[in-house]
């Protein structure tokens, strides 16, 4: 699994963390914000690196880092093919991912400790969607809409 990371300067340090715990786990992960911290960067700067390359399917799976989650959660569904969502639980990251087909992860590393981005990274990258017929037909839903309205 290929998985791709971005962080403004809200996210930056949480960031750092979050790369060591992902490779700890056996994945591979490419930062594509970069290691120099910028107290000045924008969260549409940052975000859209994740989401533009989560939509090229060049990663399956990403994460997107800023001071709350919300703004790189916002623009992360501006793109087509992402599903991204805020998630500071375990229960959400898991089942985002098993119901609702999501790939890209947002995270506020004003939110949240080291410790739970831990556990809920984990969780999001060992989840997959579940072929069920509900799920299925709930994912059609969500492309349809996406279709009628990204276009």
């Amino acid at each position: 699994m290929k998985i791709c990371i971005s962080a403004d300067h809200g996210g930056f340090e949480l960031k750092k963390t979050i790369i060591q715990h992902v490779e700890s786990l056996g994945y591979q992960i490419e930062d594509l914000s970069g290691d120099k911290y910028d107290a000045n960067d924008d969260y549409p700067d940052t975000s859209k690196l994740v989401a533009d390359a989560i939509n090229k399917k060049l990663f399956d799976k990403g994460i997107i880092l800023c001071g709350s989650g919300v703004g790189a959660s916002v623009v992360a569904n501006k793109f087509k093919d992402v599903r991204a969502a805020i998630c500071h639980d375990t229960y959400s990251a898991g089942q985002g991912v098993e119901h609702d087909d999501m790939n890209v992860i947002c995270l506020g590393g004003r939110i949240i400790g080291e410790e739970l981005a831990k556990e809920i990274t984990t969780e999001f990258l060992k989840a997959n969607f579940i072929h069920e017929e509900r799920f299925i037909r709930r994912k059609e839903k969500l492309d349809q809409i996406e279709k009628e309205n990204l276009s």
